[in-house]
């Protein structure tokens, strides 16, 4: 009997869970594709290391795009291969629980079930993110009490306010991670003339982007190719005008929280004030977000224990009792 799966499939890493064996894979949701044979090549970190270093007939691509399926047939094959890796090969029919966004639509989420059941799964069941998270950083989300999750992923931020195991207000907005990357991009482009890659620009966030003000002066060399000459170069950059950089998608996170606090209704927002607001997902990790969320909302923030596990450990104590607790949290699950 194959042991039951819930997969954390995000626009940035993918988590996968196996019940009764906790989390087995954390890999970057990147798949490598020989365009001539249409064979796949690598997926995870060897993929990754490829992106902006592959000959011609050669992709790597990242089949996930704001949480959604970008492209069906990588993404089930991407399933499969999820499958394969975690089964050690002795792979039998599972029933796989999959954690999606609360923004997608109903045919986004619909691919998202037929992709997994394409790929061997049993039966696919979905769970929403916000949700997972919540779980998965120990609220206790049966209780009448709010409880306000800002869930910062790669292509997705969703905050949602929950109460009854149930979601009373949400918000789900596409930007995130590779957001404030593709912003420190494109200012380091309008400042200094110089084009850098995808993950030269997400070193530099995580080197030296921040939220809010920093103690101490921290200064980053980022090398690129110079638009006038095409040649190599390396510049200097500061933590302050990466700060300004990110200062628009950062923006949007931030209002996305404070007008979502708006829509709660007023007991559950006493709750929020009383416990604060949790943080979850790699991007949350920006420091000084915390510190901007807690000053534009007047409420305390707290980051989840561990932020990028979150939703999958959310996942995968359903998982652990999923015949009982599926129909208080999942959709209707697809079915081979």
């Amino acid at each position: 009997m194959a042991r039951d799966l819930a997969i954390d499939l995000g626009t940035a890493n993918t988590l996968v869970y196996v019940k009764g064996r906790g989390v087995q894979l954390n890999q970057p949701t990147v798949i490598a594709i020989n365009e001539r044979s249409g064979e796949i090549l690598a997926m995870g970190d060897e993929a990754y290391a490829m992106i902006g270093r592959t000959p011609g007939h050669i992709v790597a691509v990242r089949p996930m795009r704001g949480g959604a399926i970008s492209d069906f047939d990588t993404t089930s094959r991407l399933i499969r291969m999820l499958l394969q890796r975690v089964a050690g090969g002795r792979l039998g029919r599972p029933r796989v629980l999959i954690c999606v966004p609360s923004a997608i639509t109903e045919v986004e989420r619909r691919a998202v079930q037929e992709a997994t059941v394409q790929a061997g799964a049993r039966a696919a069941y979905l769970v929403e993110e916000p949700m997972a998270a919540a779980i998965g950083a120990g609220l206790p989300v049966h209780e009448p009490g709010g409880h306000l999750v800002v869930d910062v992923g790669g292509g997705t931020t969703e905050v949602a306010c929950i109460s009854l195991g149930g979601i009373v207000a949400a918000k789900a907005i596409r930007v995130a991670g590779f957001d404030m990357d593709a912003a420190i991009a494109t200012h380091i482009r309008r400042e200094y003339a110089i084009v850098i890659g995808e993950r030269t620009a997400e070193q530099a966030k995580l080197a030296i982007g921040s939220a809010w003000p920093q103690p101490g002066e921290q200064k980053l060399g980022v090398t690129g190719r110079e638009l006038a000459t095409g040649l190599p170069k390396t510049v200097q950059i500061g933590d302050a005008e990466v700060r300004e950089a990110l200062k628009e998608p950062v923006g949007q996170i931030v209002q996305s929280v404070v007008s979502t606090l708006a829509e709660v209704p007023p007991e559950l927002a006493g709750d929020v004030l009383d416990k604060g607001i949790y943080l979850t997902g790699g991007a949350s990790m920006l420091r000084g977000l915390h510190a901007r969320v807690a000053h534009e909302a007047q409420v305390a923030v707290h980051q989840a224990e561990a932020p990028l596990a979150c939703v999958v450990l959310g996942a995968g104590h359903i998982l652990e009792d999923l015949d009982e607790l599926a129909p208080l949290f999942t959709d209707e699950p697809a079915r081979r």
